[in-house]
Order: C-alpha cells, then sequence, then structure tokens
C-alpha cells in the first residue's frame, strides 16, 4: 500500500520524517558507473560530474564531529539526510544518516527518537524484521509514542500482517490526532474484506484540519481504494487532487501513471512523469508507455534499466525487486526470468502490488503453482482488488 510513502512525522512539535521510501531509487548515474569495467575518468579537472542540490552535500568532519557530541544536532541532520534520500532517490544519503547516528546507536542506552530514526533508514532498504526490532525498542522506553507505533504499522503491513497493524494503529487514539487513527485504522480494514467502508470511511474524514501529509496520506489511499474497488473514475479524481496538493509526492505519480498505463493512456502517462526519469520506478513507467506506444523510444529507458537491475542483482539488492520483476515482464518480455523476480520479492513483501506483479507473472509463465501463496495470502487476509480478478480466476 501507499501508507509508507505518505506518512511524515504529523505530531505537533516534531519534525517532519518522512517515511520508508516504498521505491528508493539510485540515481543512475551510480548505477551505470559501478556497472561498467571501467571508471570514468574525467578529461580535465574542472569537469562537473554531479550537481546536488542546494544544503545536500554531506557534512564535513567538524560537523560529524559535532555530530558525535550533540545529540539536537545528530537528530536533525539525520533527519534531514533522510529527507534527501525520499526526495532524491539517492540511498547514499541513508548512509550519511546512518553514520550520523552511528555513535549514539553504540551507546549503552540508546535514546528512543535514535532508534525510530534507525528504524526509518532499516525501513527504506526493505530490512523490515530489523526495523521492526528496532521500533520494539524504542517503545518498550515510550510505550505511548505515536511515531513509532505509526511506523510500526507501516512496516507490518508492508509485510502483510495486518491483524497485527491494526494493533498498532489502535495505540495511536492515545497519543496522535483522531484522524491519523483513524487513517491508520481504516486503510488496514481496507485490505482485510472491509474495502468498502474503509472508503467510505476515510471519504467521511474532513481534511480542512489535517496537516498537509495527513490529506496528501488521505487522498492517496482514496485513489488505491477506488482503483481497487474498480473505480477508475474516482481514482482518478483522488490522485489528481493528491498531486495538487503534494506535487513532489512520487509514490502518488507512479500510482496515477499505473493507472494511466492499465487504461493505454501511455501518451499522458508520459506526460505526467516528464522530468522524473532519475528515479528507476518513475524510468519503467516511461518504458511501458513507450511500449505501449510503439515509437521505438524506450531504447535508452530499458539499457538504464537492464543495468540498474543487473547491478542490484549482483549486490543481492531487494529494494526494487518488484519493479525488477515488471521490467522483465512488460518490458524485456522474460516472463520466466519475470516469475523468479516476483517469488524473490514476495519474500520480502506482500502488498497488493506485490500479489499482482506474482499472478501476471504466473500466467505468463504458464506456471499456475507460482501463484499458489498468493492466492492462499487472498484468501486468508480477505483482500479485495479488482485489477487481481482476471488473474486469479484464471490461475
Amino acid at each position: 500500500m501507499r501508507l509508507r510513502e505518505h506518512i511524515s512525522s504529523v505530531f505537533p512539535g516534531r519534525r517532519r520524517i518522512r517515511r520508508r521510501p516504498f521505491f528508493t531509487a539510485l540515481l543512475f548515474a551510480l548505477h551505470v558507473s559501478t556497472a561498467c569495467a571501467t571508471p570514468y575518468i574525467p578529461a580535465r579537472d574542472a569537469q562537473v560530474l554531479a550537481e546536488l542540490p542546494a544544503g545536500a552535500r554531506h557534512a564535513g568532519a567538524p560537523s560529524r564531529q559535532l555530530t558525535a557530541n550533540r545529540l539536537d544536532i545528530a537528530l536533525p541532520l539525520a533527519q534531514f539526510y533522510i529527507s534527501r534520500a525520499r526526495a532524491t532517490g539517492d540511498l547514499r544519503f541513508l548512509g550519511y544518516a546512518e553514520a550520523v547516528l552511528a555513535p549514539w546507536m553504540s551507546q549503552p542506552a540508546v535514546v528512543p527518537q535514535v532508534l525510530v530514526l534507525h528504524a526509518t533508514i532499516l525501513q527504506s532498504r526493505h530490512s523490515f524484521d530489523a526495523s521492526l526490532i528496532e521500533l520494539d525498542r524504542a517503545l518498550k522506553m515510550r510505550p505511548d509514542d505515536a511515531q513509532s507505533w505509526l511506523t510500526r504499522a507501516t512496516v507490518l503491513r508492508v509485510l502483510g500482517r495486518y491483524a497485527e497493524a491494526l494493533t498498532s494503529c489502535e495505540h495511536l487514539a492515545v497519543a496522535a490526532d483522531p484522524a491519523i487513527a483513524t487513517l491508520c485504522r481504516q486503510s488496514v480494514l481496507g485490505l482485510m474484506g472491509q474495502l468498502t467502508s474503509a472508503y467510505a470511511a476515510i471519504a467521511a474524514l474532513s481534511p480542512k484540519e489535517m496537516p498537509p501529509e495527513a490529506r496528501a496520506w488521505r487522498y492517496s489511499e482514496l485513489g488505491e481504494m477506488a482503483e481497487r474497488l474498480a473505480d477508475d473514475a474516482a481514482a482518478e479524481h483522488w490522485l489528481r487532487e493528491g498531486l495538487a496538493l503534494a506535487p513532489q509526492d512520487f509514490y502518488m505519480r507512479l500510482a496515477y501513471a499505473d493507472l494511466l498505463l492499465r487504461q493505454q493512456r501511455a501518451a499522458e502517462a508520459l506526460q505526467l512523469l516528464a522530468g522524473y526519469e532519475s528515479m528507476e520506478p518513475m524510468l519503467l513507467r516511461v518504458a511501458i508507455a513507450h511500449r505501449q506506444l510503439q515509437d521505438g523510444a524506450s531504447v535508452q529507458a530499458e539499457a538504464l534499466l537492464s543495468s540498474a537491475f543487473d547491478v542490484e542483482q549482483r549486490r543481492s539488492d531487494v529494494v526494487h525487486r518488484r519493479e525488477q520483476a515488471r521490467f522483465l515482464l512488460d518490458v524485456d518480455q522474460q516472463p520466466a526470468a519475470a516469475l523468479a523476480a516476483a517469488e524473490e520479492n514476495w519474500k520480502v513483501q506482500r502488498e497488493p502490488d506485490d500479489i499482482l506483479i506474482l499472478l501476471r507473472s504466473a500466467q505468463a509463465a504458464h506456471q499456475a503453482p507460482a501463484a499458489a501463496p498468493a492466492l492462499q495470502f487472498l484468501q486468508t487476509t480477505g483482500l479485495e482488488d479488482s485489477r487481481l480478478a482476471p488473474y486469479r480466476d484464471a490461475t
């Protein structure tokens, strides 16, 4: 689900922290240079290799030393790096954040705020079990910490452990805004066979009193739910409203692009994604759109994606395994390889889109037994999604 993309710290008195980037992509320049056998050597010292956004450069040694002694400086800097990783898709910023937190993680008694930030980094790298361990440690010290409970609900939801996620949402009622608690609870219930009622409950929430992050989360949730209810017109309405409020929300943009591509509206999808091609998930949709248009313009995108996924495969990196499966299926047209990637992805996360790619790949590869885990998951949870019906029924 999109929950993890939209949750920031929306509680009074806290700095905003973007939660786990579902799609935290590495910059393609890094991928391509890593994949090459011979390193690129600039022709002259003054040659510019990359431009970093203002304020995004890694802190120098004096600043790092300061953060090792001042928690009040270390926490905001780590939060900043996490937010840069979310905004740019560059996972190096997560490494910077981890380096800032390292001295504080090695303390005999680690403070809860450090644990929650470290859990966020682990979540961003799809180390979900490790993230839960850190969150549980933080909650033992601060049982009423709303941010910890919200992050915990997010991770459990990604793992398909809905009953546990719902329990975490219930803890929010004590410390969080009622609208946040309702969003958390209803978004999980919508995955547990109560999609229609959960959709109505979230639609009934008034966005006027919500912080911007919560409003964006509401729009994204409604867009996703409407699509699962087979109401594409409503889904498009909610996603457009959400992007008008939060134009930099990459996950909503991806969700809208997927809706357009499913309706064979490739030209509109390309317009929506223009300027966002530096992130792998965005570029994947660009390649699929060009494939639909049959305009022969996807060659460069396909080469970049193939190189990037090859590097991730050699590193055993699972962050973009779902996107790799979709690339292999929809762009490279290798259903057997797509199924293998989808099965590996299923071991890590179990969201509706993970179910979709596994069912699609199993059908395309003519390997019906491979879909059994996803079908069993659907039966156990009661999850409803109209997009799954053609593949579920055929399988």
